[in-house]
């Protein structure tokens, strides 16, 4: 079923084509394709996790500077912000979480013969910690998956801290497969099977 027709939870009342509600917890969470009008907010988004993760001593995931000051990384949200794998959730007019798919792996993945659908991004606010942000996004991911005849989905995350990104993978429904290092930075790659 398209993105544009999809209801996830309960609900009713009118939603504009290309965008989906979802309803699991006590808020509603639009979910709609990303556009490149959301760049400054995706990098408020990026800004706000550097500073959590800094002030937990987690800056290995990141970095400790704020994205938004770093021209590398303002040009990876310039370019995220025009993709068309790009996803963003809000709640009322405010962007709270994002979404990059592709069906092509990133080039430090460790490498599979198998075709199937990549998160190359899952970010959410801070703010909205415990509020199924992430679960909608990643339940969004599935069904694009499916959607595309695909039954496998990868993820990649830091690998540091105690590895909680890992077991946070692990208890959204991932496997842990392969360990990588990327010039240092700790990896792990996860996958999911569906419809099996």
């Amino acid at each position: 079923m398209s993105m544009a027709h999809r209801h996830l939870g309960s609900g009713g009342g009118y939603c504009p084509p290309g965008t989906t509600i979802y309803r699991p917890c006590r808020m509603k969470i639009l979910l709609r394709p990303g556009k490149v009008d959301d760049e400054q907010p995706l990098l408020g988004l990026f800004d706000e996790a550097v500073l959590w993760l800094t002030e937990r001593g987690l800056s290995g995931q990141w970095g400790s500077q704020r994205w938004s000051e770093r021209p590398e990384t303002k040009q990876r949200v310039a370019s995220l912000a025009s993709s068309s794998g790009l996803t963003v959730a809000e709640v009322g007019d405010e962007l709270i979480g994002a979404l990059e798919v592709s069906e092509d792996s990133p080039s430090y993945a460790p490498v599979t013969n198998e075709p199937g659908l990549y998160v190359v991004l899952l970010l959410t606010s801070r703010r909205f910690i415990g509020q199924g942000i992430g679960t909608a996004l990643l339940d969004h991911a599935r069904a694009d998956c499916l959607t595309r005849g695909l039954s496998l989905l990868r993820v990649d995350c830091w690998a540091g801290g105690n590895q909680q990104l890992v077991q946070y993978y692990e208890s959204a429904g991932f496997t842990a497969t392969e360990s990588f290092d990327r010039k240092g930075w700790p990896g792990q790659l996860l996958i999911q099977r569906l419809g099996e």
